[in-house]
């Protein structure tokens, strides 16, 4: 009999629980000011280890309000990683795509730079152009012949030439 009233307890508070339990993973309505259109509510339940999609341009995530009991501490409880937020040990909130600095208005725009090889020596031109930038040689100005890949290039920090290439370059940056 005792044992039966043990197993009777066990269903019973499982199903309390069961009944008492948020469903998570599932976006919320907008929450407040100052975190865009967009966030991720996601719970552990039971304690449980559970990974919640989140936009694929989130590239970090922050708790801007905890919706659980248990303790939520980064890294520990909860985390981003690869386009999930996880979160363990009873941890629940809800989250906000977090992007750390980002440049401000009039960031995102074109404009020429000059860069030229002196002494037909290998010369970087510092020019910040950006993770979704581009640049095009837009007048030589050195007799030396300026070949992309070759005589000069660029990459997100700026524009190299070398073997006496130089010219105008147009820079489209883009955050």
């Amino acid at each position: 009999m005792r044992t039966l009233s043990v197993i009777a307890a066990i269903v019973l508070s499982g199903i309390a629980g069961y009944a008492g339990a948020q469903i998570y993973g599932q976006p919320p309505p907008q929450y407040g000011p100052g975190y865009g259109q967009q966030t991720v509510s996601c719970g552990s339940p039971q304690h449980r280890l559970l990974r919640c999609p989140v936009p694929r341009d989130w590239r970090g995530v922050q708790m801007v309000r905890q919706t659980s009991r248990a303790s939520c501490v980064e890294g520990r409880t909860w985390g981003f990683d690869r386009g999930v937020v996880w979160v363990d040990q009873g941890c629940g909130g809800v989250f906000a795509a977090a992007y750390g600095w980002q440049p401000g208005p009039g960031w995102n725009r074109d404009f020429v730079a000059s860069c030229g090889s002196p002494q037909y020596k290998y010369y970087f031109c510092q020019v910040d152009v950006g993770g979704r930038g581009r640049v095009i040689l837009q007048r030589q100005t050195s007799d030396s012949r300026c070949v992309e890949g070759q005589t000069w290039g660029w990459n997100r920090a700026g524009i190299w030439v070398d073997r006496g290439c130089g010219g105008q370059f147009l820079v489209t940056r883009r955050w």
